[in-house]
């Protein structure tokens, strides 16, 4: 067949072209029979987003995407670095899409299947890609690490340092103490910018499954059940196709979660010498053929509240494959200096570092509590901008937030409590 009678193929920034309409113009598309190309997250019929880039290419909005619907979309798709994912798992010789070989081909579900040459584009084809109007992250730099933390800079090297050679770390300490926070700005400094995309935040709870953080099937606005991926597998994708710059997963409140069932057989995978393809394993509910792994570029930070009594221990399994850091509450010349800056007068930063440092003490030498029970510093960091609203702000906070918090430790002991509300509010 001449190359005149050949139908006309798309380059990857026509795709990304159509992918960006979509987002920007929330447009409904009809649901693919077996297949989504995954994008950033969302969820696509491969020839749906072909037909609308292929009408885009050739400024015709009547024009039919000529290949067809399956394995000769997805191929295409594909070589264009694309991520092609089944809606659930098929059987050998399936009529459903008509190619098998396709099917034995995912595979490569997860590592993908790049090409360094962009297919050609058909003569006149409008191929121009509109300037980008969205900016780039702000940089995040140490110097801005070291006033927001608190941290004495050899243990914020001594952090970054874990994190490097586990790939998992996990900050753990009493409430308040800043973990979450700390997790975010620990990923920015090794990005070296607030960069949203390349950064997933998830919070783990009693409910939460295997089928929700990795792979299961769940129902559609249809009311049909689909074979859906769970935001690991989605950022692992994103990590894989991305391989020189690092990615990160941030899980607050991991031991709020059974994280053997969350985890599954994936934390052979979290090691830090179990990544990468030589590794790779096959998912319980993924078709036959199709194995998954976690790149080496990704890495996870989990925080974990030690004074929790609802919580199980973390069992050894996992421990082993963390590196942990543990936090304490900072009422010191770093958050002293830190009120400063936020306009906060001196008299009311004197009694916040005083007063929580005795009842801290108070609490560390109790036998039923200890030190994992005591009070952080994150209560305090958001401090009214007129020095006038000051004291009866930190008056709510002792009354509202922490006298009831000090009536659960010693709700068995009403005296403790009462005496240790009274001096924290003298």
């Amino acid at each position: 067949m001449s190359s005149s009678t050949s139908p006309p193929l798309l380059t990857r920034q026509q795709v990304l072209r159509a992918l960006r309409q979509l987002e920007r113009d929330d447009q409904p598309l009809p649901p693919s029979t077996v297949y989504d190309l995954v994008y950033r997250g969302r969820r696509y019929p491969p020839r749906a987003v072909a037909q609308l880039a292929y009408r885009l290419a050739t400024d015709d909005a009547t024009a039919t995407w000529p290949l067809g619907s399956g394995a000769p979309t997805n191929r295409l798709l594909e070589k264009l670095d694309f991520t092609i994912t089944t809606k659930r798992p098929t059987l050998a010789n399936s009529s459903l899409d008509g190619d098998v070989a396709a099917q034995e081909q995912l595979a490569d579900l997860y590592t993908g299947r790049p090409s360094r040459q962009p297919l050609r584009a058909a003569k006149g084809a409008i191929v121009g890609e509109p300037a980008a109007t969205y900016g780039s992250s702000p940089t995040y730099t140490r110097h801005q690490a070291e006033q927001e933390v608190f941290l004495a800079p050899q243990k914020l090297d001594a952090a970054l340092a874990g994190l490097r050679r586990r790939k998992n770390l996990l900050l753990q300490g009493p409430p308040g103490t800043g973990k979450t926070f700390l997790a975010r700005r620990l990923a920015w400094l090794e990005l070296g910018t607030q960069d949203a995309a390349r950064t997933e935040l998830v919070q783990f709870h009693p409910s939460y499954s295997y089928e929700d953080f990795v792979q299961g099937f769940r129902p559609d606005a249809g009311g049909k059940f689909r074979l859906t991926d769970g935001l690991l597998v989605q950022l692992c994708r994103r990590a894989t196709q991305d391989p020189t710059r690092p990615y990160f997963l941030l899980i607050d409140e991991l031991n709020r979660g059974n994280v053997s069932r969350i985890f599954g057989e994936l934390l052979l995978l979290l090691e830090a010498d179990k990544r990468g393809p030589a590794h790779a394993v096959a998912l319980p509910y993924a078709p036959a053929g199709t194995h998954f792994y976690v790149p080496e570029n990704l890495y996870v930070i989990g925080t974990m509240n030690t004074a929790d009594r609802s919580l199980t221990p973390l069992d050894y399994a996992l421990r082993r494959r963390f590196a942990f850091v543990e936090l304490e509450p900072e009422f010191g010349p770093a958050f002293q200096e830190f009120l400063r800056r936020q306009g906060m007068g001196a008299e009311i930063i004197q009694q916040i570092a005083t007063r929580l440092t005795e009842l801290n003490q108070t609490i560390a030498d109790d036998p039923d509590l200890g030190v994992d029970f005591r009070i952080g510093h994150s209560y305090f960091c958001q401090p009214p901008a007129q020095p006038l609203e000051q004291p009866a702000w930190l008056r709510l906070i002792l009354e509202q937030e922490i006298a009831p918090l000090l009536a659960e430790y010693w709700l068995d002991e009403p005296a403790k409590a009462t005496a240790a509300r009274r001096r924290l509010l003298a």
